[in-house]
């Protein structure tokens, strides 16, 4: 069972923080992310890092703009996830903004895979006979696929922001993480370096004078796309970071968000004067992801470019119902890998986290049935349960198969690969990834192969804290710090990966409980405030009662509850009220 910490902060971080008026809680939480100062609150434009410090986008920039001139054909190729529908979105905007003419490829993930592959240059050339191809959130790893592009005639322009391997393509490349290049934001989305390379293409024009006869595009039109996509992509929320996806959440509630995003909220009955990143990360995310893992990602980049309002939510309803196709797909997935891991490998696997032996380091699970484009969540289900690094294994092509994997701190998923492809060669057929997330191909048959080499070094590379499942909370909170206008205050904060949502850990009384929408609980909970010993008969001091919801599960509660739980600004017919989101539970050790 996991087990809760506080988070450790500054004082003197705390005080200088507290020392400029802002709320105790609110400091002590900035404290415990590592601001010591309001200045790395601030969320100004002037403070975006200049574009100037991503290496080679002046270069870029001046190359498309000579294209735009000579009319050449421009060609985007795009990833299939929700970060590579925005970056796409962003650059088909932007550059017809900028009189390009530009289309877009994106590969169907189950016929051609990952990224600029020769079959996609070759499928581009037939299609589009492009004469630049610009890849976005993909293309670092692509030394082949540029290869073809260059014997069939077309120049690649490569954005993007996983990291390298050994090999970089022959390709001019804009990417915060390759080799020499000093940005200070490492951890842009692709969405982010495509409009960093357009912020570096408008300056270019503009020095030409193409704007000297009319009105200069306004590049903060599309940061509710660089919003959607850094948040949807789980990057860390730098200081950077955080700075594009405010502006692009005040525009959208603002009310001059894309007709796309518009209809996404709408479909997924949320406010959009109101919108959070949690709502872009877990509602608008997974709805766009959905058709790149069930069909073709078109229809969700097609969602982001039309300024139609009706084709727009016509599209969205189509996403929604995709998203719900992929829910059940998954929940199928879920259950036969739960099986797998209790009854298929007896002795190698623990049927239950709670009784998990410390001698499993990491999971490899394959079924012939699974569908390959929901294999990363069902993956990323898994880790969460176990609190191991998890990959998850789908048939592919060519007797083939294909995982998505899914870490844990302290753990870097694609440098662990790295390591398995250095010492056995051969083994892995492909692979790329981030340090909590990697995509790889193997053969079929070398599976049972791969599960024992990648066990062999989670087992070199984790400690055994490692593997302990720690939650991490903000502490208790005083009945008189929780109340509405904290909740409103914590919400318009921007929170994500690296700089974590608050939630607070407090032991309350469960004074009802009923279920709700069928797989919810409805709470009434009481701030347990036992002021001495309560086996001697002394009550406790009065408490108030607080709304709360514990979203997918209908297990009865017991009486009293040692709770993590996040704060909640509940609209209602008009009315805003002070709810609690329940994460996790455990009975309270009385």
């Amino acid at each position: 069972m996991p087990s809760t910490i506080s988070r450790d902060f500054s004082p003197r971080a705390f005080d200088t923080l507290t020392g400029y008026g802002i709320h105790p809680v609110l400091a002590r939480v900035y404290a415990a992310r590592g601001i010591e100062e309001p200045g790395q609150l601030d969320v100004d434009w002037s403070r975006l890092a200049p574009f100037e410090g991503l290496k080679n986008v002046c270069q870029m920039a001046r190359f498309i703009a000579e294209a735009i001139a000579a009319r050449k054909r421009l060609l985007i190729i795009a990833d299939y996830d929700s970060d590579g529908a925005t970056a796409c979105a962003v650059g088909i905007r932007a550059l017809r903004k900028f009189g390009a003419n530009v289309d877009y490829l994106v590969p169907n993930r189950f016929e051609y895979g990952y990224g600029l592959t020769p079959e996609i240059v070759r499928l581009a050339a037939d299609v589009a006979g492009p004469d630049i191809l610009i890849t976005v959130d993909n293309g670092i790893a692509s030394v082949e696929g540029v290869a073809e592009a260059r014997r069939l005639g077309m120049r690649v322009l490569v954005t993007d922001h996983h990291l390298p391997g050994d090999e970089l393509p022959d390709a001019l490349i804009v990417n915060p993480n390759q080799p020499g290049c000093g940005f200070p934001s490492k951890h842009l989305a692709g969405v982010g370096v495509i409009f960093y390379l357009m912020l570096a293409l408008r300056a270019e024009l503009r020095a030409k004078g193409a704007f000297a006869s009319g009105k200069e595009p306004n590049l903060a039109s599309l940061l509710d796309l660089v919003a959607l996509g850094t948040v949807a992509d789980v990057v860390k929320l730098d200081n950077n970071n955080r700075i594009l996806v405010h502006h692009g959440l005040r525009r959208i509630r603002n009310g001059r968000g894309c007709a796309g995003i518009n209809a996404l909220l709408q479909v997924a009955q949320r406010d959009f004067l109101c919108a959070s990143a949690h709502d872009l990360g877990f509602a608008l995310g997974p709805r766009l992801n959905a058709a790149g893992r069930l069909e073709n990602m078109s229809l969700g980049i097609d969602c982001l470019i039309t300024d139609d309002k009706s084709h727009a939510l016509q599209i969205a309803l189509q996403l929604d119902s995709l998203n719900r196709k992929r829910r059940e797909i998954e929940a199928d997935m879920h259950a036969s890998a739960l099986a797998l891991l209790a009854d298929a490998l007896p002795g190698q696997y623990p049927a239950d986290e709670q009784t998990q032996s410390s001698t499993i380091h990491g999971l490899s699970l394959f079924d012939s049935g699974w569908h390959q484009g929901v294999i990363g969540i069902l993956a990323s289900r898994i880790k969460d349960k176990y609190h191991r690094p998890v990959i998850a294994f789908a048939p592919g092509n060519n007797d083939e198969i294909k995982g998505s994997g899914r870490s844990i701190p302290g753990f870097h998923l694609r440098d662990a690969l790295d390591l398995v492809s250095k010492r056995h060669p051969g083994l892995l057929l492909k692979f790329g990834g981030h340090a909590a997330a990697a995509g790889l191909t193997l053969r079929a048959c070398d599976f049972e192969k791969f599960r024992q080499v990648f066990e062999q070094t989670a087992q070199a590379l984790l400690a055994p804290a490692d593997l302990k499942h720690v939650i991490e909370t903000d502490g208790d909170l005083d009945e008189s710090e929780i109340n509405l206008e904290l909740a409103v205050q914590l919400t318009q904060q921007v929170w994500g990966q690296g700089f974590a949502q608050p939630a607070f850990r407090t032991r309350f009384r469960v004074e009802d409980q009923r279920v709700v929408g069928q797989k919810h609980l409805k709470l009434k909970l009481r701030k347990s405030n036992t002021t001495t010993d309560n086996r001697h008969g002394l009550s406790e001091k009065p408490a108030r009662p607080y709304d709360a919801i514990l979203f997918s599960s209908t297990s009865t509660l017991p009486e009293v509850i040692d709770a993590v739980y996040r704060l909640q600004v509940n609209e209602f017919n008009g009315n805003s009220t002070l709810q609690f989101i329940v994460d996790h539970w455990s009975p309270a050790d009385i």
